[in-house]
């Protein structure tokens, strides 16, 4: 797994329409990991463990990361086998 900055993260809820708390449900994390996670700038300083966490579900529900933390970080919507976004219901 790449390294994500705290904007990736918060682009990718963004893009998924998902709260902070649906983030640590999908995640399997505590809301203030969450919350403190996303307060910081850039790279956090956090538990391999738990960015982990925060990838795999993000990218299980359709985000994929692009860039790296010094050159473009973002994130896109993965494309479906239908042709749509891989968006999911809030």
């Amino acid at each position: 797994m790449s390294m994500l900055t705290t904007e990736q993260i918060r682009m990718a809820r963004g893009a998924l329409r998902w709260s902070a708390h649906r983030l640590s449900v999908e995640a399997g994390l505590a809301l203030k990991t969450v919350q403190r996670i996303e307060q910081l700038d850039g790279v956090p300083q956090s538990h391999t463990q738990t960015l982990q966490a925060i990838q795999k579900a993000l990218e299980d529900a359709g985000i994929e990361f692009i860039g790296t933390p010094q050159d473009g970080p973002g994130v896109r919507l993965r494309k479906t086998s239908q042709g749509g976004t891989a968006l999911m219901d809030p």
